[in-house]
């Protein structure tokens, strides 16, 4: 039951961010307009390493609440992954039974939101505490599966009230990391669309793919990272702007200003030698490529 229903839950997140990415539609259907096929190499969640006390009990906001969420979905750890530069750690996670079902891998990331200047980290804190009784839930669904299926378009957005705009402003000059949280919570932040599972010689790799997305008009990254020695190339779209909600500091209502979504990405993986006469796909992450990728969220 738990890869099903992990299937079901990854494709309500796949169409609720295809309507808020275009650019993954775009992909889609350039792929599909040429008898391809659609698979996702992972999805990507941010987190806050953060925890609060509430009448209701403790609140992790970290990868803590989410990995409780993978496993019981069935996921492993499978890799961790620190960035010091950047007050970033992350795991990413695989299912047991992933070929069988072709469930994609997970890669959850949080702020290390101790690690940053006081006023910063103070300013994060008083946002996130800022939760309702009803979002609550979402933390006490993490390790019973009835209680995440039922609560689980919740479990993937904003649990807390929306920031005051200058504290989006503030804390984006030091992370833009956490203002991207801070505004979009557990929302996806990306999906990967898997080069090795196109299955078309149209595009046979990820050089001629991302050639056609820019043809199609698709702002692109500048460069593809990583390399086939290593394993694992990456690259991907801009990040979409859309209109946020944050409260205005003097009113306090609700206003609308533009700030950075989601990218879609594109991984294309090589066999390399795990050890000596031990070929074997690359499976995991690398940590240069990712650091890359979380800038690709920087407001513009």
């Amino acid at each position: 039951m738990k890869p099903e229903l992990a299937t079901k839950l990854w494709n309500f997140l796949w169409q609720d961010y295809k309507a808020r990415v275009s650019y993954a539609q775009t992909y889609q259907q350039m792929i599909h307009a040429v008898g391809g096929t659609i698979a996702n190499d992972h999805i990507a969640f941010r987190s806050l390493r953060l925890v609060i006390h509430t009448p209701q009990g403790e609140i992790n906001f970290g990868i803590n609440h989410l990995e409780k969420i993978a496993i019981a979905l069935g996921y492993e750890v499978a890799g961790e992954y620190t960035f010091a530069a950047t007050h970033l750690y992350a795991r990413h996670y695989h299912h047991p039974q992933q070929a069988e079902f072709d469930l994609p891998k997970l890669f959850i990331s949080e702020l290390i939101v101790e690690e940053l200047p006081t006023h910063i980290a103070q300013l994060i804190h008083q946002t996130v505490t800022q939760i309702s009784d009803g979002m609550i839930s979402t933390f006490n669904a993490e390790n019973n599966i009835a209680l995440i299926t039922q609560t689980f378009p919740q479990i993937f957005t904003r649990p807390w009230q929306p920031p005051l705009r200058s504290v989006v402003e503030q804390v984006n000059t030091v992370s833009q990391y956490g203002a991207w949280v801070l505004l979009h919570g557990y929302a996806v932040n990306h999906f990967t669309g898997y080069i090795n599972r196109q299955n078309t010689s149209q595009y046979p790799d990820i050089d001629t793919t991302v050639r056609a997305l820019a043809n199609l008009g698709i702002p692109m990254k500048a460069e593809i990272e990583g390399n086939v020695s290593c394993g694992l190339r990456q690259t991907a779209t801009q990040a979409v702007t859309e209109m946020v909600t944050v409260l205005d500091d003097q009113s306090k209502q609700a206003i609308q200003i533009p700030w950075t979504y989601a990218y879609y990405e594109l991984a294309q993986r090589y066999i390399v030698e795990v050890e000596p006469g031990k070929p074997q796909l690359f499976d995991a992450f690398l940590g240069k490529n990712a650091q890359q990728l979380f800038e690709m969220t920087k407001p513009r």
